[in-house]
């Protein structure tokens, strides 16, 4: 039987909405993505996408519109579900201006980092929120037209499921039911891409992705460095280790249910202080300098001269942290400077991990 195709909206065309954009629109999926990138919109609509990573590479042609143009969307039949993937401190305005186009029976989704999804569900409704974790996966885009996904295999081939979908709740009603259906769509949709499952741990899965984003994408974002360089680079991935314990801290303390990230159980990150697990976990990582050279979405907005989403991660582990009164000293620091260079005050290079590390171990 041939997959029923879908009407989808996107809002925002970076790397992941056009990756993700790119394939709908290529499987038969009626796509739109609406995106206030403006040399974007145009260049794909007048020559598609060029969508490459670990497979054939292929050139979509999505449509995409202005912002300004969403009159046109709003005199044509509601869409079947919409993906919300814009920067999280877009967040709101996103759920705000993509929840009228979705039909009142489709689900909006957060195809996200960081924690969006209490914020997208207090507008759009609980009922109607999903949340969608990309678990090892990275998509990179410079330029117009063109998104890339770094790999020489796709994530199914070993066993790794990379697209986690999950619902706000667990309730089983009739409405629930309705809404698993939805969600089976999406994930089939997904699937062709890439491993997609359903999850019933969302808030295990967020967190999971979050301390892995905390202990990466800042320590890109400010030595300039791509994630091969800093794995040969003894001082940064001290810094990276100590990131990853105070995240997974934090999580232990909410009571959230995540096994791994980054390569290695939870329970390894969190006794990282042992000599011993930690020169483990600092070979693990070392081993990573001979891999691709990614620079996840932190590194990408500092290439790019956009805002970082430092606030909404690094921020949100502390806010946390704040919460149950736990000093997180290595993630503060971490954060204060990604702020210094969004700032302009200081400028991208690994000297900055090395002031980090300095300034803390010599308290």
């Amino acid at each position: 039987m041939k997959p029923i195709k879908e009407r989808v909206l996107f809002i925002g065309a970076g790397a992941v909405g056009s990756y993700l954009g790119g394939w709908l629109s290529a499987t038969g999926h009626s796509v739109t993505i609406i995106d206030p990138w403006h040399e974007q919109v145009e260049y794909v609509n007048k020559n598609g996408i060029e969508v490459s990573g670990p497979h054939d590479t292929f050139v979509a042609k999505p449509r995409m519109l202005h912002l300004h143009q969403s009159e046109k969307i709003a005199r044509e039949q509601l869409f079947n579900f919409g993906f919300i993937a814009m920067k999280a401190y877009d967040t709101e305005w996103s759920a705000q201006f993509i929840n009228k186009f979705i039909h009142p029976d489709g689900l909006i989704i957060s195809a996200q980092n960081c924690w969006p999804d209490q914020e997208i569900a207090n507008i759009v409704g609980k009922n109607r929120a999903a949340g969608l974790v990309m678990s090892n996966i990275s998509v990179e885009s410079y330029e117009p037209g063109k998104v890339s996904r770094p790999g020489h295999s796709r994530m199914r081939d070993m066993g790794h499921d990379v697209f986690r979908l999950g619902l706000h709740h667990k309730e089983e009603t009739k409405e629930q039911e309705k809404i698993r259906k939805e969600l089976e769509k999406i994930r089939k949709a997904l699937d062709v891409i890439d491993s997609s499952v359903i999850t019933e741990n969302l808030w295990g899965e967020r967190w999971a992705k979050l301390c892995q984003n905390c202990m990466g994408n800042p320590v890109v974002a400010m030595s300039n460095l791509g994630t091969a360089e800093l794995a040969g680079d003894e001082v940064c991935r001290k810094l990276q280790i100590n990131l990853a314990r105070e995240a997974a801290e934090i999580g232990e303390k909410l009571g959230l249910d995540f096994e791994k990230f980054g390569g290695a159980s939870k329970d390894k990150w969190l006794q990282s202080v042992d000599k011993d697990i930690y020169l483990e976990l600092d070979t693990m990582i070392k081993k990573r300098s001979n891999g691709p050279n990614r620079r996840p979405s932190m590194g990408q907005d500092i290439h790019r001269g956009r805002k970082t989403e430092i606030l909404h991660m690094s921020g949100h582990v502390l806010a946390e942290a704040r919460a149950l009164k736990i000093d997180l000293p290595y993630t503060k620091k971490t954060m204060e400077t990604i702020i210094q260079i969004d700032s302009g005050i200081i400028q991208p290079s690994v000297d900055n991990v090395y002031t980090i590390i300095n300034s803390l171990e010599t308290v």
